[in-house]
C-alpha cells in the first residue's frame, strides 16, 4: 500500500511550505514567500535578482529536487 505525502491541495500546499522552511533551514535558499489565498497558495523563491510565482505543484517539485542533491 502506497503512503502518499499529500492527499489535497490544502495538504500539497502545506507540503511545499514545509520543504521551504527545510531548504532554508539547510541554507540552500536564502528565503520564500507564501501568498496565501481562500482558494491557492502563491510561492516565490527568489534567484539573484527577481522571483518568479510558483503554483504550489511547481514549488513543491523544485523544493523537492533541491534538497534531495
Amino acid at each position: 500500500m502506497s503512503n502518499y505525502e499529500f492527499h489535497d491541495q490544502l495538504s500539497l500546499e502545506a507540503k511545499a511550505e514545509q520543504l521551504g522552511k527545510q531548504a532554508m533551514a539547510l541554507g540552500l535558499i536564502p528565503s520564500f514567500v507564501v501568498h496565501y489565498f481562500p482558494d491557492n497558495w502563491i510561492f516565490y523563491i527568489p534567484n539573484d535578482k527577481q522571483s518568479e510565482p510558483l503554483t504550489p505543484e511547481e514549488a513543491y517539485l523544485y523544493l523537492k529536487k533541491l534538497i534531495e542533491q
